[in-house]
């Protein structure tokens, strides 16, 4: 797994495991789509006209074909990548919201290689396209209780299926969907029709189906194709923080690439990245809002869900599952500086909201969870050096989490109200400087160890 973590791409793709306890691995994606980079980074200035277009196009493919979505009455589960096939709490929310032991979920991994690209197709245990990716699923969701999950038959391979009535028909038969792991730009291809960015019939009737009440879900890629402008398309959190972002598609798996257009936007009140803890992406999500002009993200955790309910509208209310978090990054009094020496951010705030809390989007606040208590911090230790906050993809010894690794042990002690961690890269090295400021506040579920983090500052600068 640290290996295939050393891409930069935005999600990994799930494997076909039949046998197995654990999650879909990740593996390295494709480089398949046709949009490619233009020659030079954009900065914030260069893409305020292009943002506004963004909003624009959003507006127009999500609602041409159908007015009904305007006011959405169903939700959005959202998984930062890596979902265990032990995992009830998940799997059984995405069935309950479904319609409980009448559920039937339509199976999407288009994000997936087609069987045509996979050089194992013919092995039930090594295959990891798009076929027996949405066999492994439908198996899952079957043992978790669903009465029916069906995959539906969209890839490279099958892309006139997106406008195929027979697979609109098994649509409209689903109260439920789940969309796989991959690359996210394979859904654009056969959901968006690519450049042309229009919903499919297929996308549309899964549109009409999420306004009048049903469950999307969707892990990593599955997941970060819900985004609304600005999608990530790839990238690293030190090259990011380096060089800028860009809108493009990019070979360079380290390069911070994002689609002005977005992806099905379901999804619009902030930003969205995946694996985000356990790669390290903190960075490059600061860096992509900050250019793009977007002021929250929401950086999803591993194997933990956040719940949308109603999303798009004035009432768009979120829920944490799982045994990680989601991480709110907030950026609307944040400042923004290049200079000689690099690219440098200060005043961004960051919130790491746990199972079971909850957030208002329309109106920025969170709600932790009664079961969790303010932290008193009674340690005096200082926080623990940290050279590698980002997750360095060039540090054989790194280890995932650093940056909420920081974060937490910082309010879990009185001895500081401020530490610093440093990347692993020079030539700019950054320093990221976490501050306990007014409005910070930590709750705790066992009386000594944070858990949920408020509005910690963060501040990123080079050196």
């Amino acid at each position: 797994m640290p290996a295939l973590r050393r891409r930069g791409y935005a999600a990994g793709s799930a494997r076909h495991a039949p046998r197995s306890t654990h999650s879909p691995a990740t593996h390295p994606t494709l480089n398949g789509g046709t949009m490619r980079a233009p020659s030079a980074p954009a900065r914030r200035t260069v893409l305020a006209g292009a943002l506004a277009l963004s909003l624009l196009s959003v507006s127009s493919y999500a609602l041409a074909d159908a007015p009904e979505a305007r006011t959405p009455s169903g939700s959005l589960i959202l998984i930062g990548g890596a979902l265990k096939e032990s995992n009830t709490q998940v799997y059984g929310e995405i069935i309950k919201r479904a319609g409980g032991p009448g559920a039937r979920i339509g199976i999407i991994t288009a994000a997936s290689v087609p069987e045509s690209q996979d050089p194992h197709a013919g092995d039930p245990e090594r295959c990891s396209n798009s076929a027996c990716n949405g066999a492994y699923y439908a198996d899952v969701f079957k043992r978790h209780g669903a009465a029916d999950a069906q995959w539906l038959p969209l890839d490279l391979d099958h892309v006139a299926n997106a406008d195929s009535d027979a697979v609109v028909a098994q649509v409209n038969s689903m109260t439920g969907f789940f969309f796989g792991g991959g690359d996210q730009y394979r859904y654009v291809t056969t959901l968006l029709r690519g450049d042309a960015h229009r919903d499919s019939k297929v996308l549309a009737a899964i549109r009409a189906k999420l306004a009048r009440g049903a469950v999307v879900a969707g892990s990593s890629a599955g997941a970060q194709i819900a985004s609304g402008p600005d999608m990530i398309t790839g990238g690293e959190s030190y090259e990011g923080l380096r060089d800028g972002s860009a809108p493009g598609y990019f070979d360079d798996a380290t390069r911070l690439g994002h689609l002005p257009e977005g992806g099905f936007g379901f999804l619009r009140s902030g930003l969205v990245d995946t694996h985000t803890g356990a790669y390290g992406r903190e960075g490059r999500a600061l860096r992509l809002a900050s250019d793009t002009g977007h002021d929250r993200v929401y950086g999803l955790e591993e194997d933990t869900a956040l719940v949308v309910d109603r999303p798009g509208s004035s009432r768009e209310h979120m829920t944490v599952l799982g045994p990680n978090g989601v991480a709110v990054l907030d950026l609307r009094d944040a400042r923004a500086h290049d200079s000689e020496d690099g690219w440098s951010l200060r005043r961004a705030r960051y919130s790491y909201l746990t199972d079971g809390d909850q957030y208002d989007a329309r109106t920025w606040k969170p709600r932790v969870h009664p079961s969790k208590q303010p932290l008193k911090p009674v340690g005096t230790a200082p926080v623990p050096a940290n050279t590698d906050v980002f997750f360095s993809a060039g540090n054989p010894d790194g280890v995932p989490y650093g940056f909420r690794t920081t974060a937490r042990a910082l309010a879990s002690t009185r001895a500081q109200n401020s530490a610093t961690a440093t990347t692993f890269e020079s030539g700019p090295r950054f320093t990221v400087t976490f501050t306990k400021a007014r409005g910070f506040a930590a709750f705790t579920g066992d009386g000594t160890d944070a858990r949920t983090l408020l509005s910690l500052r963060v501040d990123i600068a080079p050196r």
